[in-house]
C-alpha cells in the first residue's frame, strides 16, 4: 500500500528532482576548486563504479518517465553498490519521506552533504529541512558551511542572521552583520539591524555609535542627524536630542523628519500647545509630502480616541486640510473611514466621499459607497445617476452596470435594465468574479422571460448556471418557468430539487418542487412538499396557498383544497376567476 501512496506523491515532484540530479557529481568525482573536499571514502572498484553509474541513470530515466516505484528500488541497490554515493541519498530523500516521514528524508539529506560537503544544494536542503524542523542550532551548521562554500552569497548571510537571533546568540549574529556589511557596504538597514543587537544586548553606547558612524559617513544626509536625535528622545537625552533637530532645521527649515520630530519633542517636554500648533502647520502645507501627513493624521486620530473620542477637533482639522489643494484622495478617504468610524450621518459621510471623488474621479471604492448609500435609502434615480457617472471614469467595472441594471429593475423600466445588464456581460473576462456574472445572467433571464422571450431567457440562465452552478435563484425561476410551460420536466425536477435540498425551509422552492411534482402527476410525493411549503409559508403567498388546493384536490382531499382556495382568495389572487371556478365546481381546472 505504501507503494502506491508513494507513486502518487512523487509523481508531482519527479521532473523537479530529476533536474535537480542532471547536476549532481557521480561517486568518485572531484569537488570543484575551492569547495570543501569530501572525506575520505572507502573506494570501489571500477567495475562497480561502472555498474553504480548504469544503474543510478536507469534511476533517474525511470523517475523522469513516472516509473517510480521501479526508481525507488533502482536507487536502493544503487546503495548496495556504493554506500557512499551521496547522489543516491539525496535523490533517495523524496522518498524516504513519504514512506518513513520527514526525519528519514533529513537523514539522507545530511548524509548527502556529509559525503559531499563541497555540494551546495545538499547543504541547503539539509538547513531549509532542520529549519522545518526547528532544529536552529543544526540549521545554522548548515548554513555556516554554505556561507563558507559561497561567501558572495547575501541570502545565506540574511538566512544566518535570522537563525542567530532565533537563537538568541546576538554575538553571532553582529558577526554575520559584519559579513553583511562587508559584502554588501554599510547601509541604513544593516545599521538599524545592529542597533537592535545592541539595544537587546543592552549595549546603549555601540547602539548610538553606530548612528554616529552613519551620520559621520554621510554628513549631507541629514536624516541620520534626526534618527541620532530620536535615539537620545527615546533615551531620556532630550535637551541633546533638541540640539540635534534644532541644528538640523538651521540647514534646512523644511526638513519634514526633523520637524516631525520636534513635535515628538514639545509632547514629551509637556509644550502641547506648542506640539500641536506645529502639528497643524505640518498638516495644513502643501509642502509636507502626503505620507507624512498621513501619518501625522493618523496619530491625531489615534490620540483623540484615547482621550475619549471628541470627534470636533478632529473633523474641524480635516476641514481645514482638505480645504487646501490636495495631490492625491489619500486625505479625504482617511475623512470619510473617520467619518464613518464615528458613525456621523450617511449625508455627511457621502459629502466627504465626493471631495475623494472630486480630486480622484477615478475612485472605484468611492462611487461604490455613494451608490450604496442611495440603494439603502431606496432612492433608485440617484442609484442610476451615480452608477452611469461611475461607468464613465470606469467602463470596465461590472458592480456599476449590476447596479444600474437592478435600479432600472426596481424603476420598473426592463428595457433600460436589460439594456444595462448587457453592457455589464460585455466586460467579462477570464478574471471576472463568477458570482457577479452569474447574477447579470439571472436578472437577464427574468427580464426575457417577462418579455415574453422564453428562448433567449433560458439561454440566460444557462450562461448563469455555467458561472455558477448552484446560483439557487436561477435554478428556482428556471425550473418553474418550464413546469409552467409543461415542458423539459425532469429537468425542472433536477435544478428544483437542488434548491430543496440547498435550503429545506424556503417555502417558495418548496412549492416550485412540489408544482412540477404535480406537473408529472406525482400527487402523493407533491402533497408532502407542497403541506411543507405551506408550512414555512409566514408571509402567506396566494400562489403558495393556490397551488397547496390545487394537489390537495388532485389527492382527493377536496375540503381542504377548497379552504385553500378560498383563503387564496382572501390573500388577493391574480388568479382570481380561475379560483372562483375551483370553488364552485369542487375540482382542479386548468387556467
Amino acid at each position: 500500500m505504501k507503494r502506491l501512496v508513494l507513486h502518487t506523491f512523487l509523481c508531482l515532484s519527479a521532473a523537479v528532482v530529476t533536474v535537480s540530479c542532471a547536476t549532481r557529481r557521480p561517486a568518485g568525482t572531484v569537488a570543484p576548486a575551492g569547495k570543501a573536499a569530501a572525506p575520505a571514502v572507502p573506494a570501489i572498484s571500477h567495475n562497480d563504479s561502472l555498474r553504480f553509474k548504469t544503474y543510478y541513470y536507469e534511476a533517474v530515466k525511470q523517475q523522469a518517465s513516472g516509473n517510480l516505484d521501479a526508481a525507488y528500488d533502482l536507487l536502493r541497490h544503487c546503495l548496495d553498490i556504493n554506500p557512499n554515493a551521496a547522489e543516491a541519498y539525496f535523490l533517495l530523500s523524496s522518498y524516504d519521506g513519504v514512506l518513513k516521514g520527514d526525519s528519514a528524508s533529513l537523514c539522507d539529506i545530511k548524509r548527502a552533504a556529509e559525503l559531499n560537503p563541497g555540494n551546495n544544494a545538499y547543504l541547503e536542503l539539509l538547513g531549509s529541512g532542520y529549519i522545518r524542523t526547528g532544529d536552529f542550532a543544526e540549521a545554522v551548521k548548515a548554513y555556516e558551511k554554505l556561507a563558507a562554500n559561497s561567501p558572495e552569497r547575501a541570502d545565506v548571510l540574511d538566512i544566518l542572521a535570522t537563525l542567530y537571533a532565533q537563537l538568541k546568540d546576538y554575538d553571532n549574529m553582529l558577526g554575520v552583520l559584519r559579513r553583511m556589511e562587508t559584502l554588501e557596504g554599510a547601509n541604513e538597514e544593516l545599521t538599524l539591524a545592529k542597533m537592535r543587537v545592541y539595544s537587546l544586548q543592552g549595549r546603549k553606547q555601540e547602539e548610538f555609535n553606530e548612528l554616529k558612524t552613519m551620520s559621520e559617513k554621510h554628513p549631507n544626509d541629514l536624516n541620520y542627524r534626526v534618527m541620532m536625535g530620536n535615539w537620545l528622545l527615546q533615551n531620556g537625552k532630550a535637551e541633546e536630542a533638541y540640539k540635534q533637530y534644532g541644528e538640523v532645521l538651521d540647514i534646512d527649515p523644511g526638513n519634514v523628519m526633523a520637524r516631525m520630530s520636534m513635535i515628538d519633542y514639545y509632547r514629551e517636554a509637556g509644550m502641547l500647545q506648542r506640539a500641536d500648533s506645529l502639528q497643524e502647520a505640518m498638516l495644513v502645507d502643501t509642502r509636507t509630502p502626503v505620507e507624512s501627513k498621513m501619518t501625522l493624521m493618523r496619530r491625531v486620530v489615534a490620540d483623540n480616541e484615547k482621550n475619549g473620542g471628541d470627534s470636533t477637533q478632529v473633523v474641524g482639522l480635516f476641514r481645514k486640510i482638505l480645504a487646501r489643494p490636495q495631490e492625491t484622495a489619500d486625505m479625504a478617504e482617511l475623512y470619510a473611514a473617520y467619518l464613518s468610524l464615528k458613525q456621523m450621518p450617511q449625508d455627511s459621510i457621502s459629502k466627504a466621499l465626493e471631495i475623494v471623488l472630486a480630486i480622484a474621479p477615478d475612485n472605484a471604492a468611492a462611487h461604490l459607497q455613494l451608490i450604496q448609500a442611495s440603494w439603502s435609502k431606496q432612492d433608485y434615480d440617484a442609484v442610476v445617476r451615480l452608477s452611469r457617472k461611475a461607468i464613465d471614469y470606469i467602463p470596465d467595472e461590472m458592480a456599476f452596470y449590476y447596479f444600474l441594471g437592478f435600479a432600472y429593475v426596481m424603476k420598473d423600466d426592463d428595457d433600460d435594465a436589460l439594456a444595462a445588464l448587457r453592457s455589464g456581460v460585455g466586460q467579462i473576462d477570464e478574471d471576472s468574479n463568477p458570482d457577479l456574472v452569474s447574477d447579470f445572467y439571472a436578472i437577464m433571464g427574468d427580464i426575457l422571460h417577462d418579455k415574453g422571450l422564453a428562448k433567449e431567457a433560458y439561454a440566460a440562465y444557462d450562461s448563469c448556471l455555467h458561472w455558477k452552478d448552484d446560483n439557487l435563484g436561477c435554478l428556482n425561476n428556471y425550473a418553474y418557468f418550464l413546469s409552467e410551460e409543461n415542458t423539459r420536466l425532469d429537468d425542472a425536477a433536477r435544478m428544483s430539487y437542488q434548491t430543496v435540498q440547498a435550503e429545506p425551509g424556503n417555502s417558495t422552492y418548496l412549492d416550485t418542487y412540489a408544482w412540477i411534482l404535480f406537473k408529472q402527476k406525482k400527487y402523493g410525493e407533491a402533497l408532502q412538499y407542497i403541506d411543507m411549503a405551506v408550512e414555512n409559508d409566514s408571509a402567506k403567498s396566494a400562489v403558495i396557498i393556490e397551488h397547496a388546493g390545487d394537489i390537495h384536490a388532485m389527492n382527493g382531499d377536496i375540503d381542504s383544497a377548497v379552504k385553500y382556495w378560498k383563503e387564496a382568495l382572501e390573500i388577493g389572487s391574480e388568479n382570481e376567476k380561475v379560483i372562483e371556478r375551483k370553488i364552485k365546481l369542487r375540482k382542479y381546472v386548468e387556467k
